[in-house]
């Protein structure tokens, strides 16, 4: 077997909120991890549906980008996108 070739092997420090609420018609259960790796923007998982994605303020104004990422529905991702505006 050839050696394994790496792009990259790093460990970092980061820091991760966990975050739970219950929008109108769903409830969320997201991971909230910031580190330095991705220039300023949050890796955002929903543990729920398994979805992640990484957001910044640029991402949230971008149209239907919440909707794709964590396949919402348009109220649903106004909801997520309405938290996410808050600590992003």
């Amino acid at each position: 077997m050839s050696e394994r070739f790496f792009l990259y092997d790093d460990i970092e420090e980061t820091r991760t909120r966990f975050v739970s609420f219950m929008g109108e018609n769903q409830r969320f259960d997201l991971a909230i991890i910031n580190s330095s790796r991705y220039y300023g923007k949050q890796l955002v998982l929903d543990v729920q549906s398994n979805r992640f994605a990484i957001i910044g303020s640029d991402d949230l104004d971008e149209p239907g980008y919440i909707e794709h990422a964590f396949n919402l529905a348009t109220e649903e991702a106004g909801e997520l996108r309405s938290f996410l505006y808050e600590i992003v």
